[in-house]
C-alpha cells in the first residue's frame, strides 16, 4: 500500500523540526493498518526480533523481553507490546517509512509498532531523537511537555521515566493522526481502547558512539600508527610539568586523524549505513548467476530492496550495510540507493557490463535485493 502524507515539509522543517512538538491531524487520511495485532504478536515470538512487554499495576511497572511464547496470561488493561524494526520483517508496515524519506535516509532509523490495551503505555519519558508517532486503529491520549531539564528515574531496571510534567499538548489521537515530538520533550501516551501505534524514529548518534566507532575503525584498519614526536623539546622549570604546547600537539595528532578526508569518509559511510537491528536476510539457494539476474530483469521481474537495508550515497560512493560499492556506472548505483524497487530501465547500459552485472548478482546473493513483489 502507498501511504500519502499530508505534510508541507519546508514549512514543517522551518517551524517544528527539533523546535517544538505538533499534532498533525489526518496526516494519513483514511489510514489503514498495515499489520494486525495478531501479526505483531507473531513477530514478538520470533528470536530475531527485539520486543518487550510493559505493564503497570498501580505504581508498579513490569518489563519483560521477547521472544514470547504466549500472551494468554495478560489482562484486559494496562499493558503494551512493543516491537522494534518491524520494517525489517513486514513489508506492508515498511511502506509507512517511505513518506518520511524526504527527511533523508541516513537520519531515519526504524519503525517501532506497539499494541496497547486500555490504560497501556510506558509512562512519562524522554527520547533523545526525533519521532513521528502515527495513530493506527483505536484511540490514544498523548501528553507532551516542554523541553525543560527533567530528572529521570527507573521504576523498573529496564524502564527510564520522568516525573509528572505540565502538558503543552494534551490530545486524543484518532486513526491517521500523527504527533511529532523532538528530542528532549517529555511525553506519555495511554490507550483509551485497544490501539496500534507506529513510531518512525530518527537516528541521532552521540559523540561517545561516534568516537568509539571511529576508534574501532582505526584499530581494524591499523591506522593512526604515527607516534608523538617533539624535535623542538623545550626545557621546563619543573620536571613534573606538562606544557600546553605539548597537549596542543597531542590534540592536533588526534584531530588530524579525523580531518583526513579519505579516512573520515570511508569510516562514516560504513558506520552510518549499518543497521542497528538484525535484517531478515535470506540468501537465495541456489545463488543467481549474473546472466540469470539479467534474464529476470529483462523478463520484467522487479528487483526489490530488503526491508531495513541502509543504502546511502556519500562522496560519490554508495555504502550498503557497512560496505562500500564502487562502479563505473554511477547512475546505476544512484538508482540502487534511491529506488526501493528497480526494473531493467533503471540500470541502463550498466547491464551490458559484465563487471557491474557480477556486482549486482553479488548483492542479490547476499539477500540484500530479491526478485518479485514486496514480501508479506
Amino acid at each position: 500500500m502507498d501511504y500519502s502524507l499530508s505534510i508541507n515539509w519546508p514549512e514543517f522543517l522551518a517551524t517544528y523540526w527539533q523546535k517544538k512538538p505538533v499534532v498533525i491531524r489526518q496526516g494519513f487520511a483514511g489510514f489503514t493498518d498495515p499489520i494486525t495485532p495478531d501479526e505483531l504478536a507473531g513477530l514478538a515470538m520470533e528470536n530475531e526480533t527485539d520486543s518487550r512487554l510493559v505493564s503497570q499495576e498501580g505504581d508498579k511497572w513490569q518489563v519483560s523481553h521477547g521472544p514470547f511464547e504466549s500472551f494468554d496470561h495478560l489482562g484486559e488493561t494496562h499493558w503494551s507490546l512493543l516491537v522494534q524494526a518491524v520494517n525489517h520483517w513486514h513489508a506492508p508496515s515498511a511502506a509507512l517509512m517511505a513518506p518520511f524519506r524526504a527527511l533523508s535516509d541516513w537520519r531515519m532509523d526504524d519503525l517501532m509498532i506497539s499494541f496497547s490495551v486500555p490504560g497501556g503505555g510506558v509512562g512519562p519519558h524522554l527520547d533523545q531523537y526525533d519521532v513521528f508517532i502515527i495513530q493506527g486503529s483505536g484511540r490514544r491520549r498523548w501528553r507532551v511537555g516542554n523541553n525543560v531539564r527533567m530528572e529521570q528515574h527507573c521504576p523498573h531496571p529496564d524502564l527510564l521515566q520522568v516525573k509528572p510534567f505540565e502538558a503543552i499538548i494534551d490530545e486524543v489521537l484518532e486513526p491517521g493522526d500523527i504527533v511529532y515530538i523532538p528530542p528532549g520533550f517529555p511525553h506519555e501516551g495511554y490507550s483509551l481502547e485497544n490501539a496500534l501505534n507506529y513510531s518512525v524514529g530518527f537516528r541521532a548518534p552521540s559523540g561517545k558512539e561516534l568516537l568509539s566507532s571511529f576508534a574501532d575503525y582505526m584499530l581494524a584498519n591499523e591506522l593512526g600508527t604515527h607516534r608523538y614526536s617533539d624535535p623542538d623539546l623545550p626545557l621546563r622549570e619543573n620536571p613534573s610539568q606538562v606544557l600546553s604546547s605539548e597537549t596542543d600537539r597531542i590534540r592536533q595528532m588526534m584531530t588530524d586523524l579525523i580531518n583526513e578526508p579519505a579516512t573520515f569518509s570511508q569510516w562514516f559511510g560504513e558506520f552510518i549505513s549499518q543497521s542497528r537491528h538484525e535484517l531478515d536476510v535470506a540468501p537465495p539457494e541456489p545463488p543467481y548467476q549474473p546472466d540469470e539476474v539479467l534474464e529476470a530483469l529483462q523478463q520484467g521481474e522487479p528487483l526489490t530492496r530488503l526491508g531495513g537495508l541502509r543504502v546511502l550515497e556519500y562522496n560519490d560512493t554508495v555504502f550498503i550495510n557497512g560496505e562500500s560499492l564502487s562502479s563505473a556506472w554511477p547512475d546505476a548505483l544512484h538508482a540502487l540507493a534511491n529506488k526501493p524497487s528497480l526494473g531493467v530501465a533503471d540500470f541502463g547500459d550498466a547491464l551490458d557490463d559484465p563487471a557491474f552485472l557480477s556486482q549486482l548478482a553479488g548483492l542479490v546473493n547476499c539477500g540484500y535485493w530479491y526478485f518479485g513483489d514486496e514480501e508479506e
